[in-house]
């Protein structure tokens, strides 16, 4: 399964209704790094299919949930664990290190 999209309507319902870690790419698409980091977004949703939920939210279509988590900078990822945020990360990173996000999470 791919990464979902998440919007100002489902955002707080996911975080607060998954079992399981979600992670969530703050991504625009103008933006360069976001699109690079985009492929190791969609390969580590469909590894981690079942044990983590991997979303993308567009800050430019949901500014205010941007603006509640601080984000400044993008790409950015947030680890939310129980709806609470337990790791971030900024920028292109490597699959690995998106996955170790997750399971500081776990």
């Amino acid at each position: 399964m791919s990464a979902i999209h998440l919007n100002s309507s489902n955002f707080d319902s996911t975080l607060t209704s998954s079992q399981v870690p979600v992670l969530v790419d703050f991504y625009a698409d103008w933006c360069g790094p976001c699109k690079m980091l985009s492929p190791v977004i969609e390969q580590v949703a469909i590894e981690r299919e079942g044990k983590a939920v991997v979303a993308k939210l567009n800050v430019d279509e949901a500014q205010e949930i941007a603006a509640r988590y601080r984000i400044t900078s993008i790409p950015a990822l947030i680890v939310f664990k129980n709806g609470e945020a337990v790791a971030t990360g900024r920028g292109v990173m490597s699959k690995a290190a998106v996955e170790s996000l997750i399971d500081q999470a776990s």
